[in-house]
């Protein structure tokens, strides 16, 4: 079983344009994190600061206690998934979820058969030829989920990666996440605009403002008559 690594961003600087973003976040081990805020607030970035995606002009990242600022998205501790779940359409469902393992795709029989248990956990058994085209954008997401699984790393972000699918879908996918989660105990942090997302998936949500961490609490509190203004009204209550 993987287990969560806690993620810590310390007075992490970054320029983007003319935005100017200051990141201050702790995040213990194995909790799910919603990232919520209105577009532009810099939700993306902060995942893309944790992944390695991007660099901080000042601050540290840190994974587990290690400072991680300076250390290539490769070898982090970390898997993504994004919106456009970042498949490669001339592989099959097989190769792309086995590039988790090894980019070359060099698979030990230990490798295959991790995906082939990858596969049968994200109800993707059966379908191992199949190509990207082939199948519908929720078979795509659970294609990237089960590549997830067979790289084994004890951070997850998912950067809004169900919001083009529908309510049924995205229900259906959230519950794949945390059955992963109850499973694994990874850290994950969720860059969500869905309310409903937050509350069924999350132990606390950070609210993101201008490009700061405006609010962090339990997703209880966030959701109460105790929350901050600016995320009471950009969730419409």
């Amino acid at each position: 079983m993987t287990h969560g690594a806690s993620v810590r961003l310390e007075d992490v600087g970054f320029s983007y344009d003319e935005t100017e973003m200051t990141f201050d976040l702790a995040v213990d081990p194995s909790q799910i994190v919603a990232v919520m805020g209105p577009s532009g607030s810099g939700k993306s970035t902060l995942l893309n600061l944790v992944a390695g995606f991007e660099t901080p002009a000042i601050g540290k990242v840190l994974i587990g206690e290690r400072d991680v600022t300076d250390v290539p998205p490769a070898a982090r501790p970390v898997s993504m998934v994004f919106q456009e779940n970042n498949l490669f359409a001339h592989l099959d469902v097989r190769s792309n979820v086995g590039l988790g393992r090894s980019p070359a795709l060099r698979l030990s029989n230990t490798d295959e058969a991790d995906i082939r248990e990858a596969l049968s956990k994200t109800g993707l058994a059966g379908k191992e030829r199949r190509l990207p085209a082939e199948l519908s954008g929720g078979e795509r997401q659970r294609v990237a989920l089960a590549r997830v699984l067979v790289r084994n790393r004890p951070v997850l972000l998912l950067d809004e990666p169900f919001a083009s699918l529908g309510p049924a879908l995205r229900r259906e996918m959230i519950e794949l996440v945390r059955a992963l989660h109850r499973e694994r105990g990874m850290t994950v942090l969720m860059a969500t605009h869905h309310p409903d997302d937050a509350q069924a998936l999350s132990d606390s949500v950070a609210y993101i403002e201008d490009g700061r961490v405006a609010a962090h609490a339990s997703t209880q509190e966030m959701f109460s008559s105790s929350a901050p203004a600016g995320f009471r009204a950009y969730i419409g209550i």
